[in-house]
């Protein structure tokens, strides 16, 4: 098995559901280059992103949102989070993130982004983020062994076995293993209520929870169906003054690929 999920699971009320992935150093590599590739293209430019229609930074591999002062969104921000777990192993911070606890983003919207994209402080944080690649892949890897207890506790109760199964059939191939790590960064757990269009998410627990198969052979076929489905629902609830339709056809894309390896 290429890569393996170990729970360890107590039934009684209130207690704690712990997973682990385990995962080889090579495959979780390969899992943050291709990540990479989905994001931004496998380039150090599409390191440092600023969508159009958005109101953040994406930053790093994952595209890790960063908000400006005084900016929010339905979405969790990630960058911060990111920056304090690559500080924790070691690696040395450019002056621009001394303070990313306290510092939001220096950049006020995106037409300012864009036109410090030569700057020195903009140099040096894409620079940091080529030379960490492998903190960011673990990181990610971090982030999906945390999914699962939280999709759990905030799934129906009588889901919540099936959320698991449907994790741990992915769980056991290499491209399963590959699809969850990479939708979970995409999307998110689906946990938060921020993240929902007319009250449906479109996170990683609501894929899960349309799926119902049993065999590994076939679960990320399923996935990738269930998450097309999942991507098609939340443009047709988003606000209009989004037009999140124009992004739509580039995530079905990145889902169908899941199915071809």
């Amino acid at each position: 098995m290429l890569c393996t999920l170990a729970f360890l699971t107590c039934i009684a009320p209130g207690a704690q559901i712990l997973a682990a992935v385990a995962l080889s150093h090579g495959d979780a590599l390969r899992i943050g280059r291709k990540i990479w590739q989905n994001e931004c293209n496998g380039t150090i430019a599409g390191l440092t992103s600023w969508n159009e229609g958005e109101n953040f930074a994406s930053l790093g591999i994952g595209h890790f949102i960063w908000y400006p002062k005084n900016q929010r969104g339905p979405f969790e921000e990630s960058f911060p989070k990111l920056v304090s777990f690559i500080a924790s192993r070691g690696a040395k911070l450019p002056a621009l993130l001394l303070r990313i606890d306290e510092t939001p983003c220096p950049w006020n919207s995106r037409a300012e982004f864009l036109h410090a994209q030569h700057t020195p402080a903009m140099n040096q944080l894409r620079q940091f983020l080529a030379n960490t690649v492998d903190f960011q892949t673990e990181f990610l890897i971090a982030r999906l062994q945390n999914a699962l207890p939280k999709m759990l506790a905030e799934a129906a109760p009588s889901d919540r076995a099936n959320v698991q199964q449907q994790f741990e059939r992915l769980a056991n191939t290499r491209e399963g293993c590959f699809a969850l790590a990479d939708y979970v960064n995409f999307k998110g757990e689906g946990v938060l209520h921020t993240e929902r269009y007319q009250g449906q998410g479109w996170g990683l627990l609501q894929v899960l929870e349309s799926m119902h198969g049993i065999e590994p052979a076939t679960a990320v076929n399923e996935f990738s169906r269930s998450a097309k489905t999942v991507l098609e629902r939340r443009v047709q609830n988003a606000p209009p003054q989004r037009h999140e339709s124009r992004w739509l056809s580039g995530w079905i894309q990145r889902v169908n690929s899941y199915s071809r390896g």
